[in-house]
């Protein structure tokens, strides 16, 4: 499918990128839409202006923020036509990649060009569910209290490396370290 000003904002996902307000101070508003985000049209795609991200009605739209970012903050943001990609909330089209350094996770689509076919492709709402999970593992050593490991920080590598590239349930990883 081809994205244009017309059917971006129809069950696609996209991930798009903040940009500096002066970028578009000359520019004129094309459309506002009912929850206030306004956007801006050009041949190469759309500029967004908007204090919310993520899950935006059937889309699932992610932001790379310029600095810290904190959803409910007017933000700015620009993405071309074809970084918009096809989005179906059953269809196993996502897969997670992580940081664990900087402690981030996030959701890549399939079609993207840096997909490997190693990681497991999930839908938006089984994705979601392992991000959390993964952000607790990273954030918290609560999960890991009960387990039986040598090295934390081994274990808690060869736990998201599981989730993220395996099709085990949750509780079957734990059971391994029991």
């Amino acid at each position: 499918m081809i994205y244009n000003k017309h059917n971006f904002h129809n069950a696609s996902f996209c991930i798009w990128i903040e940009i500096a307000s002066a970028e578009i101070e000359t520019l004129k508003i094309n459309h506002t839409s009912k929850s206030g985000s306004g956007y801006i049209f050009n041949e190469i795609g759309v500029y967004r202006i908007s204090n919310h991200w993520g899950r935006v009605s059937n889309c699932r739209w992610r932001l790379i923020p310029l600095s810290d970012f904190k959803n409910q903050n007017k933000t700015i943001a620009f993405a071309k036509w074809n970084d918009f990609l096809p989005n179906d909330e059953k269809a196993k089209l996502f897969y997670i990649t992580i940081n664990i350094a900087s402690k981030t996770v996030n959701f890549e689509h399939a079609q993207n060009t840096n997909y490997s076919g190693k990681e497991v492709l999930r839908n938006a709402n089984e994705t979601t569910k392992i991000i959390r999970l993964i952000t607790d593992i990273l954030n918290d050593a609560t999960w890991a209290k009960y387990l039986k490991y040598n090295d934390y920080n081994t274990l808690q590598k060869e736990v998201i490396h599981k989730l993220v590239y395996e099709e085990q349930s949750w509780l079957s990883i734990k059971k391994n370290y029991l």
